[in-house]
Protein backbone atom coordinates (compact mmCIF):
# COMPACT_ATOMS: atom_id res chain seq x y z
CA UNK A 1 0.00 0.00 0.00
CA UNK A 2 1.22 3.62 -1.19
CA UNK A 3 -0.89 5.72 0.86
CA UNK A 4 -1.28 3.80 4.21
CA UNK A 5 0.27 6.62 6.12
CA UNK A 6 -1.37 9.13 4.81
CA UNK A 7 -4.28 10.80 7.27
CA UNK A 8 -7.53 10.19 7.30
CA UNK A 9 -6.43 6.48 6.91
CA UNK A 10 -10.42 5.67 6.18
CA UNK A 11 -10.50 7.62 2.86
CA UNK A 12 -6.69 6.68 1.80
CA UNK A 13 -7.13 3.15 2.02
CA UNK A 14 -10.44 3.10 -0.15
CA UNK A 15 -9.06 5.51 -2.66
CA UNK A 16 -6.16 3.04 -3.21
CA UNK A 17 -8.62 0.35 -3.17
CA UNK A 18 -11.11 2.04 -6.07
CA UNK A 19 -7.56 3.25 -7.85
CA UNK A 20 -6.71 -0.56 -7.93
CA UNK A 21 -9.43 -1.28 -10.33
CA UNK A 22 -10.02 -0.14 -14.20
CA UNK A 23 -12.75 2.34 -14.43
CA UNK A 24 -12.41 4.84 -17.75
CA UNK A 25 -15.83 6.13 -18.46
CA UNK A 26 -18.22 4.03 -20.37
CA UNK A 27 -15.75 0.94 -19.14
CA UNK A 28 -17.05 0.53 -15.24
CA UNK A 29 -18.13 -2.85 -15.16
CA UNK A 30 -15.23 -3.61 -12.65
CA UNK A 31 -15.92 -0.77 -10.30
CA UNK A 32 -19.61 -1.48 -10.16
CA UNK A 33 -18.87 -4.87 -9.34
CA UNK A 34 -16.44 -4.12 -6.70
CA UNK A 35 -19.19 -1.50 -5.00
CA UNK A 36 -21.51 -4.39 -5.23
CA UNK A 37 -19.26 -6.44 -3.16
CA UNK A 38 -18.14 -3.99 -1.18
CA UNK A 39 -21.94 -3.33 0.13
CA UNK A 40 -22.73 -6.97 0.02
CA UNK A 41 -19.88 -7.61 2.38
CA UNK A 42 -21.02 -5.24 4.89
CA UNK A 43 -24.13 -6.37 5.05
CA UNK A 44 -25.46 -3.50 4.27
CA UNK A 45 -28.88 -3.31 1.12
CA UNK A 46 -27.30 -2.95 -2.06
CA UNK A 47 -29.13 -2.50 -5.42
CA UNK A 48 -28.43 -1.92 -9.30
CA UNK A 49 -30.57 -0.50 -11.80
CA UNK A 50 -30.61 -1.04 -15.18
CA UNK A 51 -27.55 1.49 -16.44
CA UNK A 52 -24.93 0.05 -13.44
CA UNK A 53 -25.75 2.60 -10.88
CA UNK A 54 -24.73 1.73 -7.22
CA UNK A 55 -27.18 2.14 -4.33
CA UNK A 56 -25.89 0.89 -0.83
CA UNK A 57 -28.33 1.95 1.83
CA UNK A 58 -27.53 1.89 5.60
CA UNK A 59 -29.27 3.10 8.63
CA UNK A 60 -28.64 5.58 11.21
CA UNK A 61 -27.06 5.37 14.00
CA UNK A 62 -28.43 5.57 17.30
CA UNK A 63 -29.83 9.26 18.16
CA UNK A 64 -29.88 10.15 14.55
CA UNK A 65 -32.99 8.57 13.47
CA UNK A 66 -35.31 11.66 13.75
CA UNK A 67 -32.71 13.59 10.97
CA UNK A 68 -33.65 13.70 7.22
CA UNK A 69 -32.18 10.64 5.13
CA UNK A 70 -29.27 11.93 3.44
CA UNK A 71 -28.02 10.89 -0.06
CA UNK A 72 -24.38 10.71 -0.30
CA UNK A 73 -23.33 10.94 -4.43
CA UNK A 74 -20.25 10.64 -6.32
CA UNK A 75 -19.52 9.06 -9.96
CA UNK A 76 -17.45 5.89 -10.18
CA UNK A 77 -15.64 6.54 -13.71
CA UNK A 78 -12.91 8.85 -13.75
CA UNK A 79 -11.13 10.42 -17.22
CA UNK A 80 -8.05 8.29 -19.00
CA UNK A 81 -5.45 10.58 -19.92
CA UNK A 82 -2.16 10.16 -20.30
CA UNK A 83 1.06 11.51 -21.46
CA UNK A 84 2.06 10.10 -25.05
CA UNK A 85 5.83 8.86 -23.61
CA UNK A 86 3.70 6.87 -20.66
CA UNK A 87 3.23 3.21 -21.50
CA UNK A 88 -0.22 2.97 -19.60
CA UNK A 89 -3.53 1.10 -20.39
CA UNK A 90 -6.28 2.17 -18.76
CA UNK A 91 -8.34 -0.78 -19.47
CA UNK A 92 -6.03 -3.48 -17.74
CA UNK A 93 -3.85 -1.49 -15.21
CA UNK A 94 -5.20 -0.03 -11.44
CA UNK A 95 -3.25 3.87 -11.15
CA UNK A 96 0.65 4.10 -10.05
CA UNK A 97 0.53 6.62 -7.46
CA UNK A 98 2.96 8.27 -4.89
CA UNK A 99 3.41 10.32 -2.95
CA UNK A 100 4.74 13.96 -3.39
CA UNK A 101 5.31 16.38 -0.25
CA UNK A 102 1.71 17.61 0.54
CA UNK A 103 0.35 16.02 -2.84
CA UNK A 104 -0.45 12.26 -4.24
CA UNK A 105 0.03 11.93 -7.49
CA UNK A 106 0.51 9.62 -10.47
CA UNK A 107 3.10 8.55 -13.12
CA UNK A 108 2.07 9.87 -16.26
CA UNK A 109 -1.52 9.47 -16.31
CA UNK A 110 -4.88 11.30 -14.30
CA UNK A 111 -5.17 10.15 -10.69
CA UNK A 112 -8.72 9.70 -10.16
CA UNK A 113 -9.32 11.96 -7.48
CA UNK A 114 -11.91 13.31 -9.26
CA UNK A 115 -13.66 11.43 -8.05
CA UNK A 116 -12.23 8.57 -6.38
CA UNK A 117 -11.86 10.79 -3.28
CA UNK A 118 -15.46 11.24 -2.80
CA UNK A 119 -16.14 7.13 -3.62
CA UNK A 120 -13.76 6.86 -0.76
CA UNK A 121 -15.02 9.04 1.72
CA UNK A 122 -18.77 7.66 1.01
CA UNK A 123 -16.90 4.36 1.78
CA UNK A 124 -15.26 5.15 4.52
CA UNK A 125 -19.15 6.17 6.14
CA UNK A 126 -20.60 2.62 4.81
CA UNK A 127 -18.21 1.07 6.88
CA UNK A 128 -17.79 2.80 9.60
CA UNK A 129 -18.82 1.64 13.21
CA UNK A 130 -18.35 4.43 15.33
CA UNK A 131 -19.35 7.43 13.08
CA UNK A 132 -22.43 9.02 14.24
CA UNK A 133 -24.91 9.58 10.99
CA UNK A 134 -28.43 9.83 9.82
CA UNK A 135 -29.97 7.36 7.63
CA UNK A 136 -28.00 7.04 4.38
CA UNK A 137 -28.55 6.39 0.46
CA UNK A 138 -25.09 6.27 -0.72
CA UNK A 139 -25.33 6.77 -5.01
CA UNK A 140 -22.35 5.42 -7.17
CA UNK A 141 -23.38 7.03 -10.55
CA UNK A 142 -21.57 5.77 -13.79
CA UNK A 143 -20.28 7.97 -16.81
CA UNK A 144 -20.37 11.61 -15.65
CA UNK A 145 -17.20 12.67 -17.54
CA UNK A 146 -18.75 11.22 -20.96
CA UNK A 147 -22.06 11.99 -20.83
CA UNK A 148 -23.38 12.02 -17.36
CA UNK A 149 -25.53 8.64 -18.68
CA UNK A 150 -25.89 7.61 -14.70
CA UNK A 151 -27.97 10.41 -13.86
CA UNK A 152 -29.60 10.81 -16.61
CA UNK A 153 -30.89 7.52 -16.79
CA UNK A 154 -31.04 6.80 -13.04
CA UNK A 155 -34.21 4.59 -12.12
CA UNK A 156 -37.08 6.64 -11.10
CA UNK A 157 -38.52 7.07 -7.77
CA UNK A 158 -34.97 4.80 -6.38
CA UNK A 159 -34.10 7.69 -3.77
CA UNK A 160 -35.93 8.71 -0.94
CA UNK A 161 -33.11 10.93 0.69
CA UNK A 162 -34.44 14.63 0.79
CA UNK A 163 -31.31 15.95 1.21
CA UNK A 164 -28.34 15.59 -1.08
CA UNK A 165 -24.34 16.12 -0.52
CA UNK A 166 -22.13 15.84 -3.88
CA UNK A 167 -18.48 15.14 -3.38
CA UNK A 168 -17.39 16.76 -6.58
CA UNK A 169 -16.57 19.98 -5.73
CA UNK A 170 -12.32 20.18 -6.33
CA UNK A 171 -11.85 23.46 -3.97
CA UNK A 172 -11.75 22.76 0.45
CA UNK A 173 -13.07 26.30 0.52
CA UNK A 174 -15.85 26.10 -1.60
CA UNK A 175 -19.44 24.89 -1.68
CA UNK A 176 -21.24 24.30 -4.88
CA UNK A 177 -24.71 25.73 -5.59
CA UNK A 178 -24.91 25.82 -8.81
CA UNK A 179 -23.04 24.61 -12.45
CA UNK A 180 -23.54 24.34 -15.50
CA UNK A 181 -25.70 22.49 -18.46
CA UNK A 182 -24.20 21.03 -21.86
CA UNK A 183 -24.84 19.68 -24.80
CA UNK A 184 -22.11 17.63 -27.67
CA UNK A 185 -21.63 19.17 -31.00
CA UNK A 186 -20.24 16.36 -33.39
CA UNK A 187 -19.64 17.71 -36.96
CA UNK A 188 -18.30 14.76 -39.54
CA UNK A 189 -17.99 14.88 -43.44
CA UNK A 190 -16.04 12.93 -46.22
CA UNK A 191 -13.53 14.13 -48.98
CA UNK A 192 -12.64 13.25 -52.00
CA UNK A 193 -8.73 12.60 -52.19
CA UNK A 194 -6.35 13.68 -54.58
CA UNK A 195 -3.18 11.35 -55.31
CA UNK A 196 0.52 12.80 -53.86
CA UNK A 197 3.12 13.61 -56.48
CA UNK A 198 5.53 11.27 -57.03
CA UNK A 199 7.91 13.93 -56.18
CA UNK A 200 6.95 14.93 -53.35
CA UNK A 201 8.42 14.15 -49.69
CA UNK A 202 6.21 14.05 -45.96
CA UNK A 203 6.62 15.77 -42.83
CA UNK A 204 4.55 15.34 -39.56
CA UNK A 205 3.93 18.49 -37.52
CA UNK A 206 3.25 17.58 -33.02
CA UNK A 207 1.86 20.13 -30.94
CA UNK A 208 2.72 19.36 -27.53
CA UNK A 209 4.04 20.41 -23.78
CA UNK A 210 0.44 22.01 -23.17
CA UNK A 211 -1.08 22.39 -19.61
CA UNK A 212 -4.68 20.88 -20.42
CA UNK A 213 -7.32 21.04 -18.37
CA UNK A 214 -10.53 20.80 -17.38
CA UNK A 215 -12.58 21.95 -20.03
CA UNK A 216 -15.01 23.74 -17.57
CA UNK A 217 -13.42 25.06 -14.38
CA UNK A 218 -10.13 25.84 -16.38
CA UNK A 219 -11.75 27.36 -19.78
CA UNK A 220 -11.68 31.16 -17.99
CA UNK A 221 -7.68 30.45 -17.98
CA UNK A 222 -7.03 31.19 -21.48
CA UNK A 223 -4.84 27.64 -21.39
CA UNK A 224 -3.86 26.89 -25.16
CA UNK A 225 -6.11 24.41 -27.11
CA UNK A 226 -3.96 21.85 -29.33
CA UNK A 227 -6.27 21.55 -31.90
CA UNK A 228 -6.55 25.48 -32.34
CA UNK A 229 -2.85 26.08 -32.32
CA UNK A 230 -2.04 23.28 -34.91
CA UNK A 231 -4.79 24.71 -37.19
CA UNK A 232 -4.02 28.57 -36.51
CA UNK A 233 -0.34 27.37 -37.67
CA UNK A 234 -1.53 25.16 -40.80
CA UNK A 235 -3.97 27.89 -41.96
CA UNK A 236 -1.35 30.48 -41.70
CA UNK A 237 1.74 28.18 -43.56
CA UNK A 238 -1.23 28.18 -46.78
CA UNK A 239 -0.07 31.39 -47.52
CA UNK A 240 3.66 30.96 -47.76
CA UNK A 241 4.38 27.62 -48.26
CA UNK A 242 2.55 25.09 -51.13
CA UNK A 243 1.56 21.94 -49.18
CA UNK A 244 -0.95 19.11 -49.12
CA UNK A 245 -3.27 18.06 -45.79
CA UNK A 246 -2.66 14.37 -45.28
CA UNK A 247 -4.29 13.79 -41.73
CA UNK A 248 -4.83 15.98 -38.37
CA UNK A 249 -4.70 14.20 -34.96
CA UNK A 250 -5.54 16.25 -32.30
CA UNK A 251 -7.27 16.10 -28.60
CA UNK A 252 -9.13 13.23 -26.92
CA UNK A 253 -12.11 13.58 -24.38
CA UNK A 254 -15.00 16.20 -24.65
CA UNK A 255 -14.00 17.32 -20.85
CA UNK A 256 -10.67 17.96 -21.38
CA UNK A 257 -8.75 20.69 -23.26
CA UNK A 258 -6.43 19.33 -26.18
CA UNK A 259 -2.97 19.03 -24.50
CA UNK A 260 -1.41 17.83 -28.41
CA UNK A 261 -2.00 17.98 -31.81
CA UNK A 262 -0.73 16.34 -34.99
CA UNK A 263 -0.55 16.64 -38.93
CA UNK A 264 0.91 15.50 -41.89
CA UNK A 265 1.59 17.06 -44.67
CA UNK A 266 3.24 16.24 -48.31
CA UNK A 267 5.49 19.22 -50.51
CA UNK A 268 7.88 19.03 -53.16
CA UNK A 269 10.66 17.00 -53.17
CA UNK A 270 13.61 19.21 -51.68
CA UNK A 271 11.00 21.98 -50.26
CA UNK A 272 10.60 20.49 -46.64
CA UNK A 273 13.40 22.52 -44.95
CA UNK A 274 11.72 25.02 -46.75
CA UNK A 275 8.34 24.41 -45.24
CA UNK A 276 9.65 23.18 -41.43
CA UNK A 277 11.23 26.52 -41.33
CA UNK A 278 8.25 28.83 -42.22
CA UNK A 279 6.62 26.47 -39.12
CA UNK A 280 8.97 27.31 -36.76
CA UNK A 281 8.46 30.60 -37.67
CA UNK A 282 4.96 31.47 -37.46
CA UNK A 283 4.99 28.75 -34.17
CA UNK A 284 7.30 31.35 -32.33
CA UNK A 285 4.61 34.07 -32.41
CA UNK A 286 2.32 31.64 -31.18
CA UNK A 287 4.87 30.52 -28.39
CA UNK A 288 4.84 34.05 -27.55
CA UNK A 289 1.15 34.62 -26.96
CA UNK A 290 1.01 31.38 -24.60
CA UNK A 291 4.19 32.10 -22.53
CA UNK A 292 2.88 32.66 -19.86
CA UNK A 293 -0.25 30.10 -19.29
CA UNK A 294 1.47 27.15 -21.34
CA UNK A 295 5.73 27.83 -20.90
CA UNK A 296 6.32 23.92 -21.97
CA UNK A 297 4.41 24.61 -25.53
CA UNK A 298 6.55 22.74 -28.43
CA UNK A 299 6.25 21.92 -31.47
CA UNK A 300 8.30 19.33 -33.39
CA UNK A 301 8.79 18.25 -37.22
CA UNK A 302 9.57 14.90 -38.46
CA UNK A 303 9.80 13.13 -41.71
CA UNK A 304 7.20 10.25 -41.95
CA UNK A 305 6.73 8.02 -44.94
CA UNK A 306 5.20 9.74 -48.20
CA UNK A 307 1.42 8.68 -47.97
CA UNK A 308 -0.38 8.24 -51.75
CA UNK A 309 -3.50 10.80 -51.27
CA UNK A 310 -3.83 13.48 -49.47
CA UNK A 311 -6.86 16.77 -49.62
CA UNK A 312 -7.47 18.77 -52.80
CA UNK A 313 -6.52 22.46 -51.94
CA UNK A 314 -9.82 23.77 -51.82
CA UNK A 315 -10.82 21.57 -49.02
CA UNK A 316 -7.67 21.81 -47.36
CA UNK A 317 -8.73 25.49 -47.34
CA UNK A 318 -12.05 25.22 -45.98
CA UNK A 319 -11.29 22.78 -43.15
CA UNK A 320 -8.74 24.81 -42.02
CA UNK A 321 -10.78 27.92 -42.11
CA UNK A 322 -13.37 26.36 -40.42
CA UNK A 323 -11.35 25.07 -37.40
CA UNK A 324 -9.72 28.33 -37.39
CA UNK A 325 -12.50 30.38 -36.61
CA UNK A 326 -14.42 27.42 -34.24
CA UNK A 327 -15.04 29.02 -31.17
CA UNK A 328 -13.18 27.99 -28.23
CA UNK A 329 -13.02 29.44 -24.68
CA UNK A 330 -15.46 31.63 -23.37
CA UNK A 331 -18.37 32.81 -25.14
CA UNK A 332 -20.24 35.16 -22.49
CA UNK A 333 -19.28 36.09 -18.64
CA UNK A 334 -22.47 35.86 -16.23
CA UNK A 335 -23.67 39.31 -16.15
CA UNK A 336 -25.35 38.27 -13.06
CA UNK A 337 -22.48 36.68 -10.74
CA UNK A 338 -19.14 38.41 -10.92
CA UNK A 339 -16.29 35.96 -12.44
CA UNK A 340 -18.35 32.99 -13.46
CA UNK A 341 -17.89 32.11 -17.13
CA UNK A 342 -21.98 31.29 -18.37
CA UNK A 343 -21.30 29.93 -21.50
CA UNK A 344 -17.90 28.34 -23.46
CA UNK A 345 -16.79 26.10 -25.93
CA UNK A 346 -13.89 23.36 -25.91
CA UNK A 347 -12.79 22.10 -29.79
CA UNK A 348 -12.03 19.17 -27.81
CA UNK A 349 -11.69 16.23 -30.75
CA UNK A 350 -10.40 16.77 -34.29
CA UNK A 351 -9.78 13.69 -36.51
CA UNK A 352 -9.02 13.55 -39.95
CA UNK A 353 -7.94 10.42 -41.81
CA UNK A 354 -8.31 8.78 -45.50
CA UNK A 355 -10.66 11.69 -46.51
CA UNK A 356 -12.94 11.21 -43.24
CA UNK A 357 -13.47 14.00 -40.59
CA UNK A 358 -15.08 14.32 -37.54
CA UNK A 359 -15.20 16.96 -34.95
CA UNK A 360 -16.34 16.70 -31.65
CA UNK A 361 -16.94 19.75 -28.87
CA UNK A 362 -18.51 20.55 -25.51
CA UNK A 363 -20.58 24.08 -25.46
CA UNK A 364 -21.38 24.26 -21.38
CA UNK A 365 -23.35 27.35 -20.35
CA UNK A 366 -25.34 27.99 -17.40
CA UNK A 367 -28.36 29.37 -19.14
CA UNK A 368 -29.69 27.60 -21.55
CA UNK A 369 -30.33 29.77 -24.56
CA UNK A 370 -27.35 31.22 -24.20
CA UNK A 371 -25.86 27.53 -24.32
CA UNK A 372 -28.16 26.76 -27.41
CA UNK A 373 -26.95 30.25 -29.04
CA UNK A 374 -23.56 28.94 -28.83
CA UNK A 375 -24.29 25.40 -30.28
CA UNK A 376 -26.12 27.12 -33.15
CA UNK A 377 -23.18 29.56 -34.04
CA UNK A 378 -21.04 25.86 -34.50
CA UNK A 379 -23.37 24.61 -36.36
CA UNK A 380 -23.64 27.09 -38.82
CA UNK A 381 -19.82 27.12 -38.76
CA UNK A 382 -19.21 23.60 -39.35
CA UNK A 383 -22.46 23.66 -42.07
CA UNK A 384 -20.35 25.76 -44.72
CA UNK A 385 -17.38 23.75 -44.49
CA UNK A 386 -20.27 20.74 -46.26
CA UNK A 387 -20.24 19.20 -42.43
CA UNK A 388 -23.61 17.13 -41.44
CA UNK A 389 -23.78 18.20 -37.57
CA UNK A 390 -25.55 16.44 -34.45
CA UNK A 391 -26.31 17.42 -31.14
CA UNK A 392 -26.70 14.98 -28.38
CA UNK A 393 -26.31 14.44 -24.59
CA UNK A 394 -27.60 17.46 -23.55
CA UNK A 395 -27.94 18.33 -20.02
CA UNK A 396 -29.24 20.94 -17.70
CA UNK A 397 -27.81 22.94 -15.45
CA UNK A 398 -28.27 23.35 -12.06
CA UNK A 399 -29.92 26.39 -10.64
CA UNK A 400 -28.71 28.31 -6.99
CA UNK A 401 -31.40 28.06 -3.94
CA UNK A 402 -29.82 30.58 -1.60
CA UNK A 403 -32.43 29.49 0.67
CA UNK A 404 -30.93 25.86 1.10
CA UNK A 405 -31.12 24.51 4.49
CA UNK A 406 -28.24 22.21 4.09
CA UNK A 407 -26.47 25.66 2.74
CA UNK A 408 -27.43 27.24 5.24
CA UNK A 409 -25.69 24.03 8.03
CA UNK A 410 -22.43 24.30 5.78
CA UNK A 411 -22.03 27.98 6.01
CA UNK A 412 -22.33 28.00 9.67
CA UNK A 413 -20.01 25.14 9.91
CA UNK A 414 -17.28 25.92 8.21
CA UNK A 415 -15.71 29.58 9.86
CA UNK A 416 -15.62 26.84 13.30
CA UNK A 417 -13.95 24.73 12.20
CA UNK A 418 -11.40 27.08 10.21
CA UNK A 419 -10.63 29.66 12.67
CA UNK A 420 -13.62 32.49 11.68
CA UNK A 421 -12.83 32.03 7.78
CA UNK A 422 -15.89 31.69 5.72
CA UNK A 423 -16.48 29.19 2.68
CA UNK A 424 -16.80 30.74 -0.60
CA UNK A 425 -20.09 29.72 -2.02
CA UNK A 426 -20.34 29.39 -5.53
CA UNK A 427 -21.56 28.49 -8.97
CA UNK A 428 -19.22 26.72 -11.52
CA UNK A 429 -18.40 26.03 -14.88
CA UNK A 430 -18.48 22.37 -14.74
CA UNK A 431 -21.06 19.86 -15.24
CA UNK A 432 -22.12 18.33 -11.56
CA UNK A 433 -24.72 16.22 -11.58
CA UNK A 434 -26.81 17.86 -9.51
CA UNK A 435 -28.99 19.51 -12.21
CA UNK A 436 -29.91 16.45 -13.44
CA UNK A 437 -30.58 14.90 -10.59
CA UNK A 438 -32.34 17.86 -8.80
CA UNK A 439 -34.32 17.50 -11.79
CA UNK A 440 -35.57 14.10 -11.10
CA UNK A 441 -36.25 14.53 -7.80
CA UNK A 442 -37.92 17.88 -7.60
CA UNK A 443 -37.34 19.52 -3.91
CA UNK A 444 -33.70 17.47 -3.23
CA UNK A 445 -31.91 20.00 -0.75
CA UNK A 446 -28.48 20.09 -2.41
CA UNK A 447 -24.94 21.12 -1.89
CA UNK A 448 -21.18 20.26 -3.18
CA UNK A 449 -18.18 20.07 -1.36
CA UNK A 450 -14.82 18.32 -1.54
CA UNK A 451 -11.12 17.95 -0.54
CA UNK A 452 -8.59 20.12 -3.00
CA UNK A 453 -7.91 18.63 -6.45
CA UNK A 454 -5.29 20.86 -8.77
CA UNK A 455 -5.29 19.45 -12.58
CA UNK A 456 -8.49 17.25 -12.79
CA UNK A 457 -8.76 15.77 -16.49
CA UNK A 458 -5.17 16.18 -16.93
CA UNK A 459 -2.32 14.09 -16.07
CA UNK A 460 -1.08 16.85 -13.68
CA UNK A 461 -4.19 15.59 -11.44
CA UNK A 462 -2.82 15.90 -7.52
CA UNK A 463 -4.57 15.56 -4.68
CA UNK A 464 -4.08 17.68 -1.06
CA UNK A 465 -2.99 15.32 1.47
CA UNK A 466 -3.61 17.95 4.15
CA UNK A 467 -7.02 19.24 2.56
CA UNK A 468 -8.73 15.95 2.57
CA UNK A 469 -8.00 15.55 6.23
CA UNK A 470 -9.50 19.34 6.93
CA UNK A 471 -11.96 17.71 4.65
CA UNK A 472 -12.77 15.08 6.35
CA UNK A 473 -13.36 16.90 9.69
CA UNK A 474 -15.65 19.23 8.16
CA UNK A 475 -18.12 15.80 6.47
CA UNK A 476 -17.75 14.37 10.00
CA UNK A 477 -19.41 17.40 11.77
CA UNK A 478 -21.70 18.07 8.77
CA UNK A 479 -23.03 14.52 9.49
CA UNK A 480 -24.04 15.83 12.96
CA UNK A 481 -25.63 18.80 11.66
CA UNK A 482 -28.48 17.30 9.04
CA UNK A 483 -31.68 18.85 9.69
CA UNK A 484 -34.38 16.70 11.25
CA UNK A 485 -37.39 15.36 9.69
CA UNK A 486 -40.53 17.94 9.09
Amino acid sequence: MILQDLQPKSIWKNFELINAVPRPSKKEERIIQFMIDFGKQLGLETETDSVGNVLIRKPATAGMEDRQTLVLQSHLDMVHQKNNDTVFDFETQGIQMYVDGDWVRAKGTTLGADNGLGVATIMSVLESTDLPHPAIEALFTIDEETGMTGALKLKKNWLKGTILLNLDTEDDDEIGVGCAGGIDISASRHYQLEEVASKSEAVQLVVKGLNGGHSGVDIFKGLGNANKILARLLHDLQSQVAFGLVSFDGGSLRNAIPREAKADLVCKLGQGQELVKACQKIFQEIKAEFQTVDPGLVLLTNTVNLPTQQLSTSDQSSFLSTLRIAHNGVYRMSPDIEGLVETSNNVARVLLQEGSLSIHCLTRSSVETSRDDLANVLKATFEIAGCEVVFSGGYPGWKPNMDSAILKVLVDLYPKLNGGEAAKVVAIHAGLECGILGERNPGMDMVSFGPTIKGAHSPDERASISSAQKYWEFFKEILLHIPLRT
